[in-house]
Parts: structure tokens; C-alpha cells; sequence
């Protein structure tokens, strides 16, 4: 079942779901973030690691080499043509267990040939989620920290889950900041 504002807003005051929490969808000068219809419009923040060519490095998620990007932090970012950026949301989530996130790209950057990738947001995950940011253009694009990047919608399961990413104790669970590829060791 989708999630409505209503419910939504309920999970946020009382079981601090997302945090901050923006109870309005604020658009004036901005791209848009903050609570909509059914879903949150989540926002960037102002770190981002740029992917770069320099070293002529492989991207491998095995082994994964840090001379592949270059870190910034500043009010905008500019993703290189046809490349990518990976950056943080603002807001910090604790799913709960019967309720699964997917990540929606926001249509003003849709238009521009901008491209956010996130994976589902699973059952008692908690953390930062690190966006990937693609530039399909052949035109370098603007990216703007603090502002909307994505919406997210919630589905509500009528049955709790058996294993939560919580209980299979997930690489990712409790992530802070912008996060690297990980493997399980």
C-alpha cells in the first residue's frame, strides 16, 4: 500500500523516519524537497565525490580505487559530461519494518538529462543514502547542495518481513556521509 503525507508526517514526528524533517514542500528560488503527496522529496548536501578519468583508474566495487574521483565540498557541482557524482542525502532515515523506500529522480533534473540512481531504501535500514548523480548530457551540469534531488515514496507491507536488512546485518546499515562500495568480508 503507498504511504500517504498523512502517515508519512506521523512516522517523522513520532519515529523520527527522516531527519531533518521539512513538514512543507518548499519550492520558492529552489528545486523542490520536502514532504508531498505521497512521498518526501529528499535534498542533497553539500559533499560529493566528482568521477575522473586523471588516473585512467577502473571502476571495480571488489576493489575499489579512491584515485577515481575527486572530493568537493561547495554550494553547486558540476558532474563532467557523461559521468557521475556520488553525493549524500541531508536527511538521515530509520525504516521501519514493514515499509520499503524507492527512490523517484526529480523531474527538473529528469529534463536536464540528469539521472539519480539510489537502491531501495529496505526494512529497518537506517543511515545517509548516498546518491549517484548521472550526467547523460555531453554538457557538463549543475548540481545545487541543499536543494531537492529525488522523492521518495513508501509502500507499506501488510505482512512483517522475516529478515529486516537490520537482522542480516547489511554493509551498509548506519552509513554516514558519502559511502564507497563495500564487500563483506
Amino acid at each position: 500500500m503507498l504511504r500517504s503525507d498523512k502517515w508519512i508526517r506521523q512516522m517523522c514526528l513520532k519515529k523520527k523516519m527522516i531527519s531533518p524533517f521539512v513538514e512543507g514542500l518548499i519550492t520558492k528560488g529552489k528545486v523542490s524537497y520536502g514532504l508531498s503527496s505521497y512521498g518526501y522529496d529528499i535534498r542533497v548536501a553539500d559533499e560529493y565525490k566528482v568521477f575522473t578519468d586523471v588516473h585512467n583508474t577502473v571502476i571495480d566495487p571488489k576493489e575499489f580505487s579512491k584515485e577515481a574521483f575527486v572530493d568537493l565540498k561547495a554550494p553547486h557541482c558540476i558532474v563532467p559530461p557523461n559521468s557521475f557524482a556520488l553525493a549524500r542525502s541531508i536527511e538521515y532515515f530509520r525504516i521501519p519494518r514493514n515499509v520499503i523506500g524507492l527512490c523517484i529522480g526529480k523531474s527538473t533534473y529528469a529534463r536536464c538529462g540528469i539521472v539519480v540512481n539510489i537502491t531501495p531504501l529496505e526494512p529497518e535500514w537506517e543511515g545517509h543514502l548516498t546518491l549517484e548523480i548521472s550526467n547523460t548530457t555531453p554538457i557538463p551540469a549543475k548540481i545545487y547542495s541543499n536543494e531537492g534531488i529525488a522523492q521518495l515514496v513508501f509502500l507499506g507491507a501488510d505482512e512483517i518481513c522475516e529478515i529486516s536488512y537490520k537482522d542480516r546485518k547489511g554493509k551498509y546499515q548506519s552509513q554516514r556521509g558519502v559511502t564507497l562500495p563495500r564487500m563483506k568480508k
